[in-house]
């Protein structure tokens, strides 16, 4: 992945976001994540380098990215599907295969952008905002990038936009001092209290995330931090988790959390990776359920939001 603070690599850029802050939001996806939770939502998010998403339901099949691959990583199976190598197209830096795609049945996932581009970007948005809106900057992972966030994010402060982040925890904390530097609101995940399960679920132990959690809670004052906990059932949803986190919270002053139901808007995604996603069969959470969750929360007197329920 070609970055620095000058250029980073973007998946998506979403506007008129209600959900991902106050007022009206310009969300910007960073590629690349250090976890690789089972059920991500944004699993173009987690490869540090430019992705091919294929629908494979556009493909008319006329094989023309099977000629203009340059890594030769485009094949076609006995019953006429195209099939790709996707170790060898991740090493590959110019994708021609979806210029030559005709059907748009190939696209590809990250692109490219300046500080200057990205500004030009936003700026387009931001009559849209309204009061207290602005930006909003997730992944992926955007600590994956944290050079170019965090100069960013000082631009976007002497235009006087407002600033948010969307993080796992896990970077170090040097790397978010750069950035906090200039962030007003900030959400953080927390996916389980038990480290264990944490790396079962994660790939990564849950250790520098809590202790990042932990310090930015001593630093309030400078900016808003919102915990998020993503519920998925069967992984952390379970009564013994929850109270774990709700006493993590009380111990660190944060009075406030907000519970992210368990969708499965993502699946599709695993399907143009040609990845598989484990959770397609798995059911949503009952309201009955989430309230019971949220009963935890505010027991300890943490105020607890689920869902769109939020906080601006």
């Amino acid at each position: 992945m070609k970055t620095n603070e000058d250029v980073a690599l973007i998946f998506d850029i979403q506007g008129f976001s209600v959900h991902d802050g106050p007022g009206g939001r310009t969300l910007i996806f960073f590629k690349g994540c250090p976890l690789h939770c089972t059920w991500c939502s944004n699993p173009e998010g987690e490869c540090r380098n430019r992705e091919v998403m294929f629908r494979e339901d556009s493909c008319k099949q006329c094989y023309n990215c099977v000629e203009q691959c340059p890594q030769k990583a485009i094949t076609v199976s006995s019953n006429g599907k195209i099939t790709f190598d996707r170790a060898s197209c991740q090493q590959c830096e110019s994708l021609e295969c979806v210029e030559y795609c005709y059907d748009s049945a190939l696209g590809i996932a990250g692109k490219y952008y300046t500080q200057q581009e990205l500004i030009r970007k936003i700026e387009r948005d931001r009559r849209f905002w309204g009061s207290g809106g602005g930006i909003t900057l997730g992944g992926g992972e955007v600590m994956s990038q944290y050079k170019f966030a965090a100069r960013f994010l000082e631009q976007c402060h002497r235009n006087y936009i407002h600033t948010a982040i969307e993080t796992s925890g896990y970077a170090s904390w040097s790397h978010y001092e750069e950035v906090l530097k200039h962030t007003d609101w900030v959400f953080v995940d927390i996916k389980h209290m038990d480290d264990a399960r944490h790396r079962e679920g994660t790939g990564v132990s849950n250790t520098l995330i809590l202790e990042n959690i932990a310090l930015m809670a001593r630093q309030q004052d400078a900016f808003r931090l919102i915990p998020r906990v993503p519920v998925i059932p069967g992984f952390n949803d379970d009564e013994q988790n929850m109270q774990a986190t709700a006493r993590f919270l009380q111990h660190n002053g944060l009075t406030e959390v907000n519970l992210l139901p368990f969708h499965r808007l993502g699946s599709s995604k695993y399907t143009q990776l040609g990845r598989q996603y484990d959770f397609a069969q798995t059911a949503s959470l009952t309201q009955q359920a989430l309230q019971a969750m949220k009963a935890h929360f505010e027991a300890k007197a943490i105020r607890c939001y689920v869902g769109s329920d939020t906080p601006f």
